[in-house]
């Protein structure tokens, strides 16, 4: 016993009426905001302020690590690799950390990977906070990565 073409049609039309309602429009407004996350464009850039809930932070387990002073006489830093984010244009970014529970995009120079560490150029001062877990997922928030 096979389906009518109406009848696929009607299934098909359900379908798409109960997917509809599986989206959440009630954790984010128009503003950039949500019940979780508030990304604010920083005026004179290219990055945002994001701002995350409490709740947020813990469940995306987000972790910082401080940029150390390299010695020697160079102004060099160093902070963990794993903080180094790579955009599509190649070029390298590190979420800072200037407040609880506030994230801030800031460009970097790395100029080289020494084993779990990018040595930078230039970047954040020595003792900037660093985000070294979660830094895709403040990525994602900023850009607003799976939105409707």
């Amino acid at each position: 016993m096979g389906l009518r073409p109406g009848g696929i049609a009607a299934a098909l039309i359900v379908v798409a009426l109960a997917l509809t309602g599986c989206s959440d429009t009630s954790a984010k407004d128009e503003g950039g905001t949500s019940d979780v996350a508030t990304v604010e464009p920083i005026e004179g850039s290219d990055v945002a302020r994001v701002t995350l809930s409490e709740d947020a932070a813990r469940r995306l387990d987000i972790t910082t690590a401080p940029i150390a002073a390299l010695g020697g006489g160079t102004a060099r830093t160093a902070m963990p690799y794993a903080a180094v984010l790579y955009d599509p244009n190649g070029d390298t970014w590190a979420y800072t950390n200037p407040e609880p529970l506030v994230f801030v995009r800031s460009p970097i120079t790395v100029v080289t990977i020494e084993g779990n560490r990018a040595v930078l150029s230039a970047g954040p001062a020595a003792g900037t906070q660093v985000v070294t877990v979660g830094a895709a997922e403040l990525l994602g928030t900023e850009y607003e990565v799976g939105e409707e």
